[in-house]
């Protein structure tokens, strides 16, 4: 085992599953970025996520995590080619609006588009009145879970939509920054978190028009 997760305090299963992941990436990035930053990407996703309440998933929520970190690092690099529009989306949790900007951007892009989300103070799980809106529409966030925004996915977006999260987000020139104002499915029930998402699908639509036409 490589030292930097050595060092980190998790059970053997979870090790294990680490070390795996581990040598995916380490296999998918060679030649890009050494063992050694992969190794840190993995070990501080570890660090990031270790709060997350679905606990037998956290490994694959790493190895997401960090394969994400790593691209979009190579993309802002010049390393690793981008071949359509990035957009970012980032609320406070990570748990609601942010998720379900995603998964609606991701479906109606229908590959024209790659989408990210992160918060500025994600939750330890996606809200579960959100998982259920979104399974209304077709749509499974139930896998899904909150991150934190780091400057190598900020950066390497092309459009930084916010919502709720103020001043929290880096600005980089050249990117395309809107704040939408949506209210919180933190503070709705089941209804109000539809109407969010009808409100937020039409806000999606509209952007998909505007940084991917056609």
């Amino acid at each position: 085992m490589a030292t930097q997760l050595r060092e980190l305090d998790v059970d053997l299963i979870t090790r294990g599953h680490l070390e795996r992941g581990l040598a995916r990436l380490r296999e998918e990035f060679a030649g890009t970025f050494s063992g050694e930053t992969v190794e840190r990407f993995m070990a501080e996703s570890l660090e990031a996520l270790a709060g997350a309440r679905v606990k037998d998933f956290v490994p694959l929520f790493v190895h997401r995590f960090a394969r994400e970190r790593l691209r979009a690092l190579g993309q802002v690099q010049g390393t690793i080619a981008k071949e359509i529009p990035e957009v970012l989306f980032v609320c406070v949790q990570n748990a609601g609006r942010s998720q379900m900007a995603a998964a609606l951007l991701d479906q109606y892009a229908d590959g024209r588009v790659h989408v990210r989300s992160a918060g500025s103070a994600p939750a330890d799980q996606v809200n579960p009145a959100v998982v259920t809106a979104m399974s209304e529409v077709g749509l499974d966030v139930s896998r899904e879970f909150p991150k934190p925004m780091t400057d190598e996915v900020v950066e390497a977006a092309d459009a930084v939509i916010t919502m709720g999260c103020g001043d929290a987000c880096p600005i980089y020139p050249g990117k395309r920054y809107e704040d939408w104002d949506v209210a919180d499915p933190a503070e709705a029930d089941l209804d109000g978190v539809r109407r969010i998402r009808d409100d937020i699908g039409d806000r999606v639509r509209r952007l998909l028009s505007e940084v991917a036409p056609g």
